[in-house]
């Protein structure tokens, strides 16, 4: 399923406090950093995850190698996942196991896996597949602009 109400997306933007991103890089031109970055500039808690960069501090946040090692007073409401599809099950049943407080699985652009959130959603979690969660914000509340993004700038130049 990859077709969401507004409704429920923005439910989800407006209820969560505390994200976990896995597969996140420190390449500040990868998708999976500027999505960081610009969640961490709209208020949410960022928890970087990536096993190459454990331990190193991104974005101001410690990096955990693998969603097991995020100690639970981080408190994750949701897990976006920047890796491929095939990883999805693994890291699904991880955050479910590890993360006592999860309420949604979102999976990025291009990441889908229907098994493995047909799991998620019977043990109670909202899922979304094949979206972005930056985009859907700014979708939804107004940033994006006719280009697709806000660029802040007016011109008069004809």
């Amino acid at each position: 399923m990859t077709d969401y109400d507004d409704t429920f997306l923005r439910d989800i933007l407006t209820s969560t406090r505390a994200i976990a991103i896995v597969g996140v890089s420190a390449n500040p031109v990868r998708p999976s950093y500027f999505v960081a970055r610009y969640l961490g500039l709209k208020g949410f808690r960022i928890t970087p995850v990536n096993p190459g960069l454990a331990g190193q501090t991104l974005l101001g946040r410690t990096v955990y190698p693998d969603l097991a090692s995020i100690p639970e007073t981080e408190h994750i409401d949701m897990v976006d996942i920047f890796r491929r599809s095939d990883a999805v099950p693994a890291i699904i049943d991880e955050a479910m196991e590890s993360l006592p407080d999860l309420k949604t699985i979102w999976m990025q652009i291009g990441v889908e896996h229907p098994e493995a959130a047909g799991r998620a959603r019977a043990a109670g979690l909202r899922v979304v597949e094949n979206r972005c969660p930056k985009i859907e914000y700014q979708r939804l509340f107004g940033e994006l602009r006719m280009g697709g993004f806000a660029t802040g700038v007016i011109s008069s130049k004809l």
